[in-house]
């Protein structure tokens, strides 16, 4: 009983990193008031290149700071169309989400000869595990979520940054770059997301393969959601998702249970489905949260 506690505990907290990533990105974009649907597609992007990074130079660290470059490049794009252009931020969004998933197919096809998939990343060039057998990303996303509890309610710079997302003209009425804020946000946002990839890529699965992400770009949505728009919030959410994506790792193993693999890997989108309806009355965005800002 307690190796099956500790075996769920333990891989709650690896599937959750990616996720803690990620929704941090969505937290630190969102309470500027920029929508970043885009996430997934980051993830995506960012998970190819830290794989391809490692497989080529051997170092996983660089290939985790070229993952979480590569994610800011695209969130660069996601911050001209809905910043500086005042696109939809939506639908900039989506589109961020098919050029991150098609980019690294084409990309990785280009460099290993053909193949969607990278080389298996040898257990010597990957995350190195640290204490209690975890990977180093897993403290690495914790650690981010303190630092941004601190950035936004600890420091001078986070009321800034929060006025921007409740009331854009007040805040600059006061002074406050905007433009420049929400660019550092989105960009911010992109670094996370493509970490978060990365942590997949990298330490969990040791390669790329077009279906990696799968969905997990939405689940840290939905976790900045039911989080509360809040670092705090959005980690929990994040480790009940990977709670989920724990109880089916275990229950697929148990020979005594038989339960369709399909069913099982429902349960987490399910989750998602739920706790979206649920909590969609009791949640409150930045005000500015999706609107367009112009300047006079």
């Amino acid at each position: 009983m307690l190796d099956s506690i500790l075996f769920i505990l333990s891989t709650t907290l690896m599937y959750s990193a990616p996720l803690i990533f990620a929704a941090i990105g969505g937290v630190l974009s969102e309470n500027t008031g920029v929508v970043n649907i885009g996430l997934e597609g980051m993830m995506a992007f960012g998970a190819f290149v830290g794989a391809a990074t490692t497989s080529l130079c051997g170092n996983p660290w660089i290939g985790l700071g070229a993952a979480g470059m590569a994610g800011l490049l695209l969130a660069l794009l996601h911050a001209w169309a809905s910043i500086h252009m005042a696109a939809n931020q939506v639908v900039s969004g989506i589109a961020i989400n098919f050029l991150g998933t098609g980019l690294s197919v084409f990309a990785c096809r280009i460099l290993f000869e053909g193949s969607t998939m990278t080389p298996p990343i040898p257990l010597e060039n990957k995350i190195p595990p640290l204490f209690f057998g975890q990977y180093a990303t897993v403290y690495l996303a914790l650690g981010l979520v303190f630092f941004t509890h601190i950035f936004l309610y600890k420091t001078i710079w986070g009321p800034r940054w929060r006025a921007v997302g409740e009331h854009p003209k007040a805040a600059e009425s006061v002074g406050i770059n905007v433009y420049q804020i929400r660019y550092l946000a989105v960009l911010a946002s992109g670094f996370c997301a493509g970490l978060g990839g990365a942590s997949l890529s990298i330490a969990v699965v040791s390669s790329f393969r077009p279906t990696l992400i799968a969905g997990q770009g939405f689940i840290a949505l939905a976790a900045v959601i039911f989080g509360r728009w809040r670092p705090m919030g959005a980690m929990w959410a994040a480790l009940l998702f990977g709670a989920s994506q724990a109880l089916v790792v275990f229950v697929g193993g148990q020979a005594a249970i038989e339960i369709s693999s399909q069913i099982l890997s429902m349960l987490p989108y399910l989750l998602t489905l739920l706790i979206l309806v649920f909590m969609n009355k009791k949640s409150a965005a930045p005000k500015a949260n999706g609107i367009s800002y112009q300047r006079n």
